[in-house]
């Protein structure tokens, strides 16, 4: 297959592991996007003005459509696209996401929707043409992603639970260094735990090794 691209084409685990870390994020993102779409999509139908995407949404699908086709053009940089191209999009995605839960005039509000359905019909666009484009739901996406997630790190999610669990209560006692430890166990597994004020959530993530076993493997 790699006498077809021009570059080398990496197969390497770590490449692998960085690329379905990005997928699960891109997912993430489309499934609270059409989750706020169709939360304003009534709205959106009645109102009598219509209402344009945001200058910044504009520029991003612009950059993105152009990033694409000069990827595709110069040689199948699929990697490059996932971690690069698309990052900006969902970014923008994620930050009007965070806006729309503020209390907005209408306009700033309708707008803002108007500019998540652009840049989601760009970026499953983008998906489609790489094949990446999954029939199933986001929802599924994310759960199939989590159970790999979970299969590779040898544990179950009841286990991953618990140890929320405990950070909390660590957390709670003010016993950050334990909070850290029980993080900081979980993350060379390839399991990030992330805090949304006082809730905690799990997520996959590329496998880190510990700084000290990579000093040993220097040494």
């Amino acid at each position: 297959m790699g006498t077809h691209y021009r570059s080398p084409v990496n197969y390497s685990i770590t490449q692998i592991e960085i690329s379905s870390e990005a997928i699960f994020y891109i997912y993430q993102t489309l499934e609270s996007c059409g989750g706020a779409i169709s939360q304003f999509q009534e709205e959106i139908k009645t109102s009598r003005k219509k209402y344009s995407t945001t200058d910044d949404a504009q520029e991003c699908i612009k950059n993105l459509r152009s990033h694409f086709e000069e990827k595709m053009c110069d040689d199948l940089h699929t990697p490059t696209i996932l971690n690069a191209a698309l990052q900006v999009a969902l970014k923008l995605m994620n930050r009007i996401l965070d806006m729309l839960k503020k209390r907005l005039q209408k306009p700033q509000k309708l707008s803002n929707i108007e500019s998540l359905i652009g840049l989601e019909k760009e970026v499953r666009d983008v998906l489609d043409v790489l094949g990446l484009l999954s029939s199933s739901t986001y929802t599924a996406v994310l759960t199939q992603l989590k159970e790999k997630a979970l299969k590779r790190a040898g544990l179950t999610e009841e286990n991953i639970l618990q140890r929320i669990e405990e950070r909390a209560l660590a957390r709670k006692e003010s016993d950050f260094e334990l909070a850290d430890q029980i993080r900081s166990d979980l993350t060379p597994k390839g399991i990030a735990l992330l805090d949304f004020g006082n809730d905690t959530i799990w997520r996959p993530c590329v496998p880190v090794k510990p700084a000290k076993a990579l000093d040993q493997q220097i040494l």
